[in-house]
């Protein structure tokens, strides 16, 4: 007698082993002279609304998460950073060219050390500075917004 199959729990559809793994870093750049602020990045979704998020990207070959973070951030915001401390990292599915995509994301909290800021990145539609208590209400995704709460503690510890 053949033996029941077991339910199998799928994250996503369609068979196993047909996605891919991306990576991408970026983060949270703050500006801590007057009253702290941080720079935030809109883009427009497919319905046309604005959603503020972190700047982030993929990461280039030969780069490191940490590389790719303070180049993402300063092509994205114009602003130069210093990273002082890990974010976290946020996972998520998505679907594109007809396949199953698991993208990573690692963000770091940033010291600004230069530049102006800028939306000449043709990936992005605003960008803006925001006071930093303010960050956690204009961020769109909630995943981000969780990454906000230890963004104080880290920050006293700089300076």
């Amino acid at each position: 007698m053949p033996r029941p199959r077991r339910p199998t729990r799928r994250r996503f559809p369609g068979p196993p082993g047909r996605h891919r793994e991306e990576t991408s870093a970026g983060g949270l750049v703050v500006d801590v002279a007057g009253a702290p602020r941080a720079a935030l990045i809109a883009r427009y979704d497919h319905e046309g609304r604005l959603l503020w998020s972190l700047p982030k990207g993929h990461v280039e070959a030969e780069e490191t998460i940490e590389e790719a973070a303070v180049r993402e951030v300063e092509e994205e915001t114009g602003i130069r950073g210093r990273i002082v401390a890990p974010l976290g990292a946020i996972d998520y599915w998505f679907s594109a060219d007809r396949r199953r995509i698991h993208k990573t994301v690692h963000h770091h909290l940033l010291l600004a050390i230069g530049g102006i800021l800028s939306d000449a990145d043709l990936e992005v539609a605003k960008v803006a500075w925001v006071p930093l208590d303010e960050v956690a209400g204009r961020l769109a995704h909630a995943d981000e917004r969780h990454l906000m709460v230890n963004v104080p503690t880290l920050l006293a510890g700089t300076t």
